[in-house]
Protein backbone atom coordinates (compact mmCIF):
# COMPACT_ATOMS: atom_id res chain seq x y z
CA UNK A 1 0.00 0.00 0.00
CA UNK A 2 1.26 3.51 -1.03
CA UNK A 3 1.57 6.02 1.92
CA UNK A 4 1.10 9.15 1.03
CA UNK A 5 2.10 12.72 2.48
CA UNK A 6 -0.37 15.68 3.42
CA UNK A 7 -1.46 18.40 5.61
CA UNK A 8 -4.19 19.47 6.96
CA UNK A 9 -5.04 23.20 7.63
CA UNK A 10 -7.31 23.25 11.27
CA UNK A 11 -9.44 26.46 12.17
CA UNK A 12 -7.40 26.88 15.16
CA UNK A 13 -4.69 27.63 13.08
CA UNK A 14 -2.41 24.79 13.85
CA UNK A 15 -1.23 22.56 10.21
CA UNK A 16 -0.90 19.07 10.73
CA UNK A 17 1.21 17.10 8.35
CA UNK A 18 -0.06 13.85 8.26
CA UNK A 19 0.59 10.20 6.50
CA UNK A 20 -2.35 8.34 4.99
CA UNK A 21 -3.31 4.89 3.37
CA UNK A 22 -6.09 3.54 2.12
CA UNK A 23 -9.88 4.28 1.99
CA UNK A 24 -12.42 2.98 4.18
CA UNK A 25 -13.84 3.90 7.90
CA UNK A 26 -10.87 5.82 10.03
CA UNK A 27 -8.64 4.71 11.63
CA UNK A 28 -6.30 7.59 13.63
CA UNK A 29 -2.80 6.19 14.64
CA UNK A 30 -1.19 8.90 17.18
CA UNK A 31 2.40 8.68 18.43
CA UNK A 32 4.41 9.58 21.37
CA UNK A 33 7.60 11.16 22.09
CA UNK A 34 10.44 11.50 20.45
CA UNK A 35 8.58 9.89 17.54
CA UNK A 36 6.12 11.22 14.32
CA UNK A 37 3.99 9.68 11.94
CA UNK A 38 6.48 7.48 10.89
CA UNK A 39 6.13 5.22 14.46
CA UNK A 40 3.32 3.79 12.38
CA UNK A 41 4.94 2.79 8.91
CA UNK A 42 3.74 -0.59 9.08
CA UNK A 43 0.42 -0.23 10.37
CA UNK A 44 -0.62 2.33 8.20
CA UNK A 45 0.40 -0.40 5.18
CA UNK A 46 -1.79 -2.98 7.34
CA UNK A 47 -4.44 -1.26 8.27
CA UNK A 48 -4.93 1.06 4.94
CA UNK A 49 -6.07 -2.34 2.93
CA UNK A 50 -9.16 -2.02 4.45
CA UNK A 51 -8.92 1.50 5.98
CA UNK A 52 -8.14 5.16 5.97
CA UNK A 53 -5.25 4.78 8.26
CA UNK A 54 -4.12 8.06 9.01
CA UNK A 55 -1.21 9.02 11.24
CA UNK A 56 -0.02 12.91 12.03
CA UNK A 57 2.66 14.43 13.13
CA UNK A 58 1.19 16.04 16.55
CA UNK A 59 1.72 20.07 16.90
CA UNK A 60 5.29 20.53 17.55
CA UNK A 61 6.81 17.65 15.46
CA UNK A 62 8.57 16.97 12.70
CA UNK A 63 6.82 19.57 9.97
CA UNK A 64 3.52 20.07 11.73
CA UNK A 65 3.06 23.81 12.93
CA UNK A 66 5.22 24.45 16.24
CA UNK A 67 3.81 27.14 18.60
CA UNK A 68 6.75 28.86 20.34
CA UNK A 69 4.38 29.23 23.70
CA UNK A 70 4.56 26.14 26.44
CA UNK A 71 1.06 26.86 26.82
CA UNK A 72 0.32 26.22 23.58
CA UNK A 73 0.86 22.42 24.53
CA UNK A 74 -1.56 21.94 27.11
CA UNK A 75 -3.61 18.45 26.86
CA UNK A 76 -7.01 20.26 25.91
CA UNK A 77 -5.33 22.09 22.50
CA UNK A 78 -3.74 19.17 21.86
CA UNK A 79 -7.01 17.00 21.58
CA UNK A 80 -8.56 19.91 19.66
CA UNK A 81 -6.05 19.20 16.98
CA UNK A 82 -7.29 15.74 16.81
CA UNK A 83 -10.90 16.58 16.57
CA UNK A 84 -10.52 19.48 14.08
CA UNK A 85 -8.28 16.76 11.96
CA UNK A 86 -11.53 14.03 12.12
CA UNK A 87 -13.49 17.15 10.91
CA UNK A 88 -10.98 17.97 7.99
CA UNK A 89 -11.03 13.50 6.93
CA UNK A 90 -14.53 13.97 6.67
CA UNK A 91 -15.00 11.04 9.76
CA UNK A 92 -17.79 11.59 12.11
CA UNK A 93 -16.48 8.96 14.16
CA UNK A 94 -12.90 6.93 14.34
CA UNK A 95 -11.15 4.16 15.73
CA UNK A 96 -8.01 5.40 17.96
CA UNK A 97 -5.01 4.06 18.45
CA UNK A 98 -1.79 5.78 20.41
CA UNK A 99 0.88 5.40 22.52
CA UNK A 100 3.05 7.46 25.19
CA UNK A 101 2.43 10.91 25.17
CA UNK A 102 -0.29 10.12 22.19
CA UNK A 103 -1.83 7.86 24.46
CA UNK A 104 -2.38 10.68 27.51
CA UNK A 105 -3.63 13.09 24.67
CA UNK A 106 -5.86 10.05 23.46
CA UNK A 107 -7.14 9.45 27.14
CA UNK A 108 -8.44 12.65 27.63
CA UNK A 109 -9.94 12.95 23.89
CA UNK A 110 -12.02 9.69 24.91
CA UNK A 111 -13.33 11.28 28.04
CA UNK A 112 -14.03 14.48 26.34
CA UNK A 113 -15.49 13.60 23.03
CA UNK A 114 -16.38 9.82 23.51
CA UNK A 115 -19.31 10.48 20.26
CA UNK A 116 -16.28 10.78 18.38
CA UNK A 117 -14.77 7.80 18.61
CA UNK A 118 -15.89 3.74 18.00
CA UNK A 119 -13.33 2.19 19.97
CA UNK A 120 -9.56 3.41 21.87
CA UNK A 121 -6.62 0.99 21.66
CA UNK A 122 -3.88 2.54 23.89
CA UNK A 123 -0.21 1.18 23.99
CA UNK A 124 1.81 1.93 26.82
CA UNK A 125 0.26 5.38 28.04
CA UNK A 126 -0.68 6.09 31.25
CA UNK A 127 -4.38 7.39 32.53
CA UNK A 128 -4.00 10.72 33.54
CA UNK A 129 -5.69 9.98 36.84
CA UNK A 130 -3.77 6.69 37.25
CA UNK A 131 -0.44 8.57 36.84
CA UNK A 132 -1.03 11.60 39.08
CA UNK A 133 -1.82 8.53 41.56
CA UNK A 134 1.50 6.79 41.05
CA UNK A 135 3.23 10.03 41.17
CA UNK A 136 1.97 11.01 44.08
CA UNK A 137 2.09 7.33 46.20
CA UNK A 138 4.82 5.40 44.52
CA UNK A 139 8.43 5.83 44.78
CA UNK A 140 9.40 3.94 42.03
CA UNK A 141 7.19 5.30 39.65
CA UNK A 142 8.39 8.38 40.84
CA UNK A 143 12.02 7.41 40.46
CA UNK A 144 11.39 6.13 36.73
CA UNK A 145 9.84 9.40 36.08
CA UNK A 146 12.51 11.58 37.02
CA UNK A 147 13.51 11.52 33.58
CA UNK A 148 10.76 14.21 32.88
CA UNK A 149 12.15 16.46 35.09
CA UNK A 150 15.49 16.99 33.08
CA UNK A 151 13.17 16.85 29.65
CA UNK A 152 10.98 20.15 31.70
CA UNK A 153 15.01 21.95 32.11
CA UNK A 154 16.06 24.72 29.91
CA UNK A 155 19.12 22.49 29.21
CA UNK A 156 17.60 19.61 27.55
CA UNK A 157 17.46 20.50 23.75
CA UNK A 158 21.30 21.35 24.00
CA UNK A 159 22.11 17.77 25.61
CA UNK A 160 19.45 16.07 23.64
CA UNK A 161 21.09 17.29 20.17
CA UNK A 162 24.71 16.49 21.19
CA UNK A 163 26.53 13.82 18.96
CA UNK A 164 24.03 13.59 16.48
CA UNK A 165 21.34 13.16 18.58
CA UNK A 166 22.93 9.92 20.31
CA UNK A 167 20.95 10.23 23.65
CA UNK A 168 17.34 10.07 21.54
CA UNK A 169 18.91 7.56 19.84
CA UNK A 170 20.32 5.43 22.71
CA UNK A 171 16.78 5.37 24.31
CA UNK A 172 14.83 4.76 20.83
CA UNK A 173 16.26 3.07 17.65
CA UNK A 174 19.06 1.20 20.55
CA UNK A 175 16.58 0.38 22.54
CA UNK A 176 13.98 -1.35 20.23
CA UNK A 177 16.50 -2.92 18.09
CA UNK A 178 18.30 -4.33 21.65
CA UNK A 179 14.82 -5.90 22.56
CA UNK A 180 14.12 -7.71 18.96
CA UNK A 181 12.74 -4.92 17.27
CA UNK A 182 14.47 -3.84 13.44
CA UNK A 183 15.90 -0.29 13.73
CA UNK A 184 17.71 0.10 10.09
CA UNK A 185 19.52 2.67 8.21
CA UNK A 186 16.90 4.22 6.72
CA UNK A 187 14.65 4.75 10.15
CA UNK A 188 17.82 6.30 11.33
CA UNK A 189 17.93 8.44 8.55
CA UNK A 190 14.54 9.33 8.99
CA UNK A 191 14.24 10.00 12.49
CA UNK A 192 17.29 12.08 12.76
CA UNK A 193 15.33 14.27 9.55
CA UNK A 194 12.61 14.82 11.77
CA UNK A 195 14.13 15.67 15.11
CA UNK A 196 16.63 18.13 12.94
CA UNK A 197 13.27 19.90 11.85
CA UNK A 198 13.84 23.96 13.31
CA UNK A 199 11.87 23.56 16.87
CA UNK A 200 10.64 20.07 16.72
CA UNK A 201 12.76 19.16 19.62
CA UNK A 202 11.66 22.40 21.36
CA UNK A 203 8.03 21.20 20.47
CA UNK A 204 8.38 18.04 22.03
CA UNK A 205 9.65 18.51 25.28
CA UNK A 206 7.18 21.76 25.81
CA UNK A 207 4.19 18.14 26.50
CA UNK A 208 6.50 17.83 29.22
CA UNK A 209 6.92 21.09 30.19
CA UNK A 210 3.05 22.30 29.51
CA UNK A 211 1.94 19.30 31.88
CA UNK A 212 0.63 19.53 35.09
CA UNK A 213 1.91 15.92 35.53
CA UNK A 214 5.64 15.14 36.61
CA UNK A 215 7.85 13.66 39.76
CA UNK A 216 8.51 16.00 42.61
CA UNK A 217 11.88 18.44 41.97
CA UNK A 218 14.67 17.67 43.55
CA UNK A 219 14.28 19.32 46.94
CA UNK A 220 10.54 19.60 46.92
CA UNK A 221 8.54 19.09 50.52
CA UNK A 222 5.76 17.90 48.88
CA UNK A 223 4.83 14.95 46.41
CA UNK A 224 1.13 16.35 46.30
CA UNK A 225 0.53 16.68 42.41
CA UNK A 226 -2.76 18.22 41.02
CA UNK A 227 -6.26 17.14 42.18
CA UNK A 228 -7.81 15.85 39.16
CA UNK A 229 -11.81 15.15 39.12
CA UNK A 230 -12.13 11.41 38.34
CA UNK A 231 -15.52 12.06 36.43
CA UNK A 232 -13.48 14.31 34.14
CA UNK A 233 -11.53 11.39 32.63
CA UNK A 234 -14.27 8.45 32.99
CA UNK A 235 -13.37 7.14 29.85
CA UNK A 236 -16.95 5.12 28.82
CA UNK A 237 -15.49 4.22 25.26
CA UNK A 238 -14.51 0.52 24.68
CA UNK A 239 -11.13 0.39 25.29
CA UNK A 240 -8.06 -2.01 24.44
CA UNK A 241 -4.69 -1.39 26.65
CA UNK A 242 -1.72 -3.18 25.23
CA UNK A 243 1.71 -3.05 27.90
CA UNK A 244 4.77 -4.20 27.40
CA UNK A 245 5.80 -5.36 30.88
CA UNK A 246 9.52 -3.86 30.27
CA UNK A 247 8.75 -0.29 30.18
CA UNK A 248 11.34 1.08 32.21
CA UNK A 249 9.67 4.69 32.24
CA UNK A 250 5.81 3.67 33.08
CA UNK A 251 5.63 0.93 35.60
CA UNK A 252 3.25 -2.19 36.31
CA UNK A 253 1.46 0.03 38.77
CA UNK A 254 -0.55 2.42 36.01
CA UNK A 255 -2.53 -0.38 35.46
CA UNK A 256 -3.81 -0.58 38.90
CA UNK A 257 -7.54 0.37 39.03
CA UNK A 258 -7.65 1.52 35.12
CA UNK A 259 -11.15 -0.29 35.64
CA UNK A 260 -12.70 1.96 37.69
CA UNK A 261 -11.58 4.33 35.18
CA UNK A 262 -12.57 2.87 32.17
CA UNK A 263 -15.82 1.39 31.74
CA UNK A 264 -15.75 -1.66 29.05
CA UNK A 265 -11.94 -2.21 29.60
CA UNK A 266 -9.18 -5.18 28.07
CA UNK A 267 -6.11 -5.68 28.91
CA UNK A 268 -3.03 -6.91 27.34
CA UNK A 269 0.19 -7.56 28.74
CA UNK A 270 3.18 -8.39 26.60
CA UNK A 271 5.95 -9.85 29.11
CA UNK A 272 8.79 -9.40 27.05
CA UNK A 273 7.62 -6.39 25.24
CA UNK A 274 9.15 -3.49 26.08
CA UNK A 275 8.16 0.75 26.09
CA UNK A 276 8.34 0.28 22.17
CA UNK A 277 6.54 -2.40 21.48
CA UNK A 278 5.23 -1.40 18.61
CA UNK A 279 8.56 -1.23 17.21
CA UNK A 280 9.56 -4.77 18.44
CA UNK A 281 6.37 -6.96 17.63
CA UNK A 282 4.38 -4.90 14.57
CA UNK A 283 2.66 -7.49 13.74
CA UNK A 284 1.76 -8.98 16.54
CA UNK A 285 0.59 -5.42 17.65
CA UNK A 286 -1.58 -4.94 14.42
CA UNK A 287 -2.67 -8.13 14.83
CA UNK A 288 -4.33 -7.85 18.19
CA UNK A 289 -5.56 -4.25 17.28
CA UNK A 290 -7.46 -6.07 14.44
CA UNK A 291 -9.13 -8.70 16.86
CA UNK A 292 -10.39 -5.97 18.88
CA UNK A 293 -11.51 -3.63 16.47
CA UNK A 294 -13.54 -6.75 15.01
CA UNK A 295 -15.36 -7.76 18.71
CA UNK A 296 -18.93 -7.95 18.61
CA UNK A 297 -19.67 -7.16 22.49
Amino acid sequence: MTIDLRYAALPNGITLHYAACGAGPLILFVHGFPEFWYEWKDLLADFGRDHLAVAPDMRGYNLSSKPPEVEAYRAKHLVEDLRLLLDQLGAQRCVMVAHDWGGAVAWNFAAMHPERLDKLVIINASHPLIFARELRDNPAQQQASGYMNFFRSAKAERVLTEDNYLRLQRMTLDAWAANGGAATQADRTAYLAAWSQPGALTGGLNYYRASPLHPPEPGAQSTAGPELAPDAFRVRVPTLVIWGERDQALLIGNLEGLERQVEDLHVIRIPEGSHWVVHEQPARIGGLIREFIGRRD
